[in-house]
């Protein structure tokens, strides 16, 4: 008769080290990807609310024996070519770009939302007529269309924003116009349509926030390209006229000194660059969490 020997005890594994996902180890840097657009967005939302918090000096004073100044520790950006401070004239015409850029957006997205409204609820015809429309802005040329603008109207910031506007109008209006078409075909419209909710409710609450949610994105996105927009109408001189500072318009007339003066085109150049690009990335940032909230 055999009999069984006894179970050997069980040794304890060392638990394994917890895995550092992709995710978890790139959080630093998404954090941090966030953070600088979030602060360079945030000191130009100050300088056009505050500028007098950041500018040192007068943007208009005048001081023809500084006259090209380099960049030093009294000014920063160096001066122009009438010895004005150029960082203190950066900061105030970040009120001036600003208001361009929210102004121009708002126009651009209430045309839109009216052709694409028109076009994605109005049936067959209106549908065929607004995508005419949306066609004929595609082709006019923006910088034609501010011209004629300003030939009527003159220069001035309601002009700029107007031109900037119609420009950006179409591509706007063909998202809004596709998406209401998809929305207006989703499952939940028609279930509301089955259990007797009114068309106004069903237009009001379910059709309109859904159809319109990835505009909230497009604003971010939006008022980076109208900042980029109204900057070239400054720098071929159909924006905002000096002394008053204004980006696109600091570019110009450092364009006749840049030889002599290479700062006043850079920095108004780099502050240009660095506002849209962290609009731009604070937009992909909460199109991917938007993106991600709808999934779940």
């Amino acid at each position: 008769m055999t009999t069984l020997a006894p179970p050997l005890p069980e040794v304890e594994k060392p638990a394994a080290p917890p895995l550092r996902t992709a995710r978890s180890s790139r959080s630093p840097l998404r954090h941090l990807g966030v953070a600088l657009p979030g602060a360079v967005v945030g000191a130009v939302v100050l300088a056009a609310l505050a500028p007098g918090l950041l500018a040192p000096q007068d943007p208009l004073e005048i001081s023809l024996s500084e006259s090209f100044a380099p960049p030093s520790a009294e000014h920063l950006f160096g001066t122009d070519q009438s010895g004005r401070d150029v960082f203190s004239r950066v900061i105030h015409g970040a009120r001036q770009s600003l208001l361009i850029g929210l102004g121009a957006t708002a126009i651009g997205l209430l045309g839109a939302m009216v052709l694409g409204l028109a076009g994605g609820l109005g049936g067959r015809l209106a549908d065929g007529a607004v995508t005419r429309v949306i066609e004929i802005l595609y082709a006019f040329p923006g910088i034609l269309l501010a011209l004629i603008l300003i030939a009527v109207y003159g220069n001035s910031a309601l002009t700029q924003m107007v031109a900037v506007g119609l420009a950006t109008m179409p591509g706007y209006a063909r998202m809004v116009r596709s998406q209401v078409l998809v929305v207006r075909r989703s499952a939940y419209v028609e279930a509301a349509r089955t259990l007797g909710h009114p068309p106004a409710r069903i237009l009001l609450r379910t059709l309109l926030p859904n159809a319109f949610r990835p505009l909230t994105v497009l604003i971010t996105l939006g008022v980076g390209q109208a900042v980029v927009w109204a900057a070239a109408l400054g720098f071929l001189g159909m924006g905002v006229q000096p002394p008053t500072a204004e980006w696109g318009a600091m570019l110009n007339a450092g364009r006749h000194y840049i030889q002599q003066a290479w700062w006043m085109d850079f920095f108004p150049g780099v502050t240009i660059v660095l506002f849209t690009l962290s609009l731009t990335v604070l937009g992909r940032r909460l199109q991917q969490s938007t993106d991600a909230g709808a999934l779940r």
